[in-house]
């Protein structure tokens, strides 16, 4: 996977984002206002962090020498992947997609529990301007 068809594959999720808070040499993706990828431009091969689930993570490490504890990030939830064929391109993919999905389900979570929360919040209210 190259730096072009890494970044097409990041922007055509849904509500994703390109930014650069780092510096013009450092990709950053985000889903809701989330990161859930980071890509150095200086890179060859291409090298990517992304956020897997921690029991995950470790099991990937174990497994694919192109995965690491992510550089820079929480090592726990996050992997460095670089990407020097010794996977295909559809792997890739997978983790790209599962750190998408790890970051936008949480913001959805969170968006959710705020406007529950403020549904209770104005029945509350409600209740108590009858009284």
């Amino acid at each position: 996977m190259n730096i072009e068809e890494l970044r097409d594959y990041c922007l055509a999720k849904a509500n994703s984002e390109e930014t650069f808070p780092f510096g013009d040499d450092t990709m950053v993706f985000k889903v809701n206002g989330k990161i859930f990828l980071l890509a150095g431009l200086e890179y060859n091969p291409v090298q990517f962090n992304a956020k897997c689930d921690p029991e995950l993570a470790q099991e990937l490490r174990e497994r694919y020498p192109c995965v690491l504890p992510g550089y820079h990030m929480n090592k726990q939830h996050w992997n460095t992947i670089i990407c020097d064929g010794s996977v295909n391109d559809n792997m890739y993919r997978q983790w790209i997609d599962h750190s998408y999905e790890l970051v936008a389900g949480t913001s959805r979570k969170k968006v959710v529990k705020k406007s529950i929360g403020k549904k209770k919040v104005a029945k509350k209210k409600a209740k108590g301007k009858r009284a």
